[in-house]
């Protein structure tokens, strides 16, 4: 524990930062933590308001998100890092990489929302108010159905159990806190991804409505020195769903040179 935040650090190497997303806790990265340690030094951790980090106060910030990790890697002795985050974690990820420059070695956002319509606007706010209303347990069967499908295809089975056990253990206050900022914050970053300093990764699943292929193409577009990857098939839990294909992604992103020519580079 350091300061609050729950974490855990695996292997050796250059650093690297997992940070989950909205509902999740660092367990969610189980897939990833195994084949990236062999090369890095991985580092999770439980974000404000999960797993065993501190609950938020009310009006909690990105900006909060973002100084948690600083705190963090202060703690462990480390200027700098690779930052990769999902969802509400890719948000975070890019505060962070835009808020502390000189700390990010590289940036990955996975499945990052990005200038909701107002339909999906509508959406996330019913969702974030659903979850004051009725608390998170009523809200489980819904979440699972949004990110595997309804019902959940037998290969996804398990995944979903992992992630519905999560869920089944997250403070309900710190996910209503951090719900509400991920469904108000997609729009905070539209103006500052111009002045990204380092190369960013946006990969997202081709069937992700909700952050979906278009949403990383526009971040990705935004963005100096930006790889774009769409996974074929996947939808938003791909780091659980599609494990192999997205440490695939990871690894070919960390392996690239600090210094990128400014231009961007699309993967299919």
């Amino acid at each position: 524990m350091a300061n609050g935040t729950a974490y855990s650090v695996y292997g050796a190497g250059e650093p690297l930062v997992l940070i989950h997303g909205v509902g999740m806790a660092q367990d969610a990265w189980t897939p990833q933590i195994s084949a990236l340690a062999r090369e890095h030094q991985v580092i999770v951790y439980d974000m404000l308001g999960h797993g065993g980090s501190r609950i938020p106060d009310e009006g909690v910030t990105l900006a909060d998100y973002a100084a948690q990790l600083a705190g963090l890697l202060d703690h462990l002795g480390l200027p700098a890092a690779n930052v990769v985050g999902h969802s509400m974690g890719a948000l975070v990820a890019l505060e962070f990489a835009l808020t502390y420059p000189a700390r990010t070695l590289r940036v990955a956002a996975l499945n990052a929302v990005f200038m909701r319509t107002p339909e999906q606007q509508a959406a996330v706010l019913a969702r974030a108010a659903a979850l004051q209303d009725i608390g998170v347990q009523a809200t489980v069967d819904s979440t699972i159905a949004r990110w595997f499908g309804d019902p959940v295809p037998p290969a996804l089975q398990a995944s979903a159990s992992l992630v519905s056990g999560i869920l089944a253990r997250v403070h309900p206050l710190g996910y209503a806190r951090t719900y509400l900022l991920f469904a108000s914050c997609d729009r905070v970053h539209a103006d500052r991804l111009a002045t990204l300093a380092m190369p960013a990764l946006f990969m997202t699943g081709e069937f992700d409505p909700n952050s979906s292929p278009a949403m990383s193409q526009a971040m990705a577009e935004r963005t100096p020195v930006s790889t774009l990857d769409i996974v074929p098939g996947a939808r938003h839990m791909m780091n659980l769903t599609d494990p192999q294909r997205i440490n695939q992604g990871l690894q070919q992103f960390l392996a690239q040179p600090l210094t990128m020519p400014a231009a961007s580079h699309l993967a299919a």
